[in-house]
């Protein structure tokens, strides 16, 4: 009996030790009809040096994207990856980093939920796969974490 607990452990423990990263407050700005993008926000924390590499969704064309001032003007841009630096949260948030939704078909309502994969890499190539189920706020009432900070529009 203690063989087959053991040996039932260890088939567990690799993925126990895989869980190094916390999703924090996932949502999705709502979208009216015809838009076609829009972003998904979170928090992300991991315990050790880790990477975001991947975020897909069903149906969607879905990137890794960082707003960032350039010369006066603040660009948006698709990003290779995220990096986590361990232990210190990440916020991905309107005007900074965030996910974007692209080729959107339906309006994204208040309260519809968007399922979201994102994956994450560590230091020693090792891979999680985290598995979201995102709701979504409406658009004027999309609040960040920082309840002053004014939100970004421009998706």
């Amino acid at each position: 009996m203690k063989k087959y607990l053991l040996a039932s452990m260890l088939c567990i423990a690799p993925n126990i030790l895989l869980a190094q990263v916390t999703v924090t407050d996932p949502w999705v700005r709502a979208t009216v009809p015809t838009q076609k993008a829009t972003g998904a926000f979170m928090q992300l924390t991991s315990k050790t040096d880790a990477r975001l590499i991947e975020a897909r969704s069903p149906g969607l064309v879905t990137e890794i994207h960082e707003m960032a001032m350039k010369d006066d003007v603040m660009r948006m841009r698709q990003i290779d990856g995220l990096d986590l630096p361990a232990g210190k949260s990440v916020e991905l948030k309107p005007g900074s980093y965030h996910v974007m939704f692209f080729d959107i078909k339906k309006q994204i309502k208040e309260g519809d939920v968007i399922p979201l994969t994102l994956v994450f890499e560590s230091k020693d190539r090792k891979r999680e796969t985290v598995e979201l189920k995102v709701p979504a706020r409406a658009l004027n009432n999309a609040v960040s974490v920082n309840p002053t900070e004014k939100m970004h529009s421009g998706h």
